[in-house]
């Protein structure tokens, strides 16, 4: 299920991330990528070891924290520290799919269950740089507005497109979700979505007990430890 956040940044957010990143240092993209990553990846970013990719990484961890939109989607059991990049002057990534299992800085691993971008620059800043994502309904291509997320399978076969003008920069992160099925996630969020509105609706305490009852025992036996 592929998903569009809005606002999981405040602009005040955007704009200060936005301008310590214009005046950070930043590397060959390819250096976090395997050896098929490396052939069509066209792009920059901020070093793993960066104190700035920790204090900003830190900073979208808290937004996304408190996004219950978020949490009802991806049902996030770990998250990887955000990584950020830049694409500018044909700067691209052609198709791929993200590694299985992620190694974390710590040490250990994360199983990519789920892939979020969060959009740093406005779309009318440069040109080209959609992200498109394809599964079997076809291509969807998704460029959203500046602290706006997109969340999506891991599993799914995506792309960067050329940026001809501008720079278009972005924080991205995977998720190990509490739910491994992508079509499990995607029912409880439908549940979940409407017990919330039934509930806004003043709805029967009773049927709505019912429902959230429902909610809670399919993930009871959904979930991994």
């Amino acid at each position: 299920m592929l998903l569009h956040i809005p606002q999981v940044l405040e602009p005040s957010q955007v704009e200060r991330m936005r301008q310590r990143l214009e005046a950070a240092p930043w590397v060959d993209g390819r250096e976090t990528v395997g050896a098929q990553g490396a052939q069509v990846k066209r792009n920059r970013q901020l070093p793993d070891a960066s104190p700035l990719r920790r204090e900003l990484g830190a900073e979208v961890l808290a937004a996304l924290a408190g996004n219950a939109l978020f949490h009802a989607a991806v049902l996030p059991a770990q998250t990887m520290p955000p990584r950020f990049n830049r694409y500018e002057g044909g700067g691209e990534y052609g198709m791929h799919v993200d590694g299985a299992m992620m190694a974390l800085d710590g040490g250990g691993w994360l199983r990519s269950d789920v892939a979020g971008t969060l959009f740093l620059s406005e779309p009318d800043s440069y040109d080209g740089g959609a992200l498109i994502v394809s599964d079997t309904y076809g291509e969807h291509e998704v460029k959203l507005s500046a602290g706006d997320l997109v969340v999506y399978p891991a599993d799914s076969l995506h792309r960067v497109e050329p940026v001809t003008r501008g720079a278009r920069l972005a924080a991205f992160f995977w998720v190990q979700s509490m739910v491994r099925d992508a079509q499990r996630r995607r029912m409880l969020l439908e549940l979940d979505a409407s017990v919330r509105k039934l509930t806004a609706a003043n709805a029967d305490r009773d049927a709505l007990l019912q429902l959230t009852n429902l909610y809670h025992n399919l993930l009871r036996l959904w979930a991994e430890p």
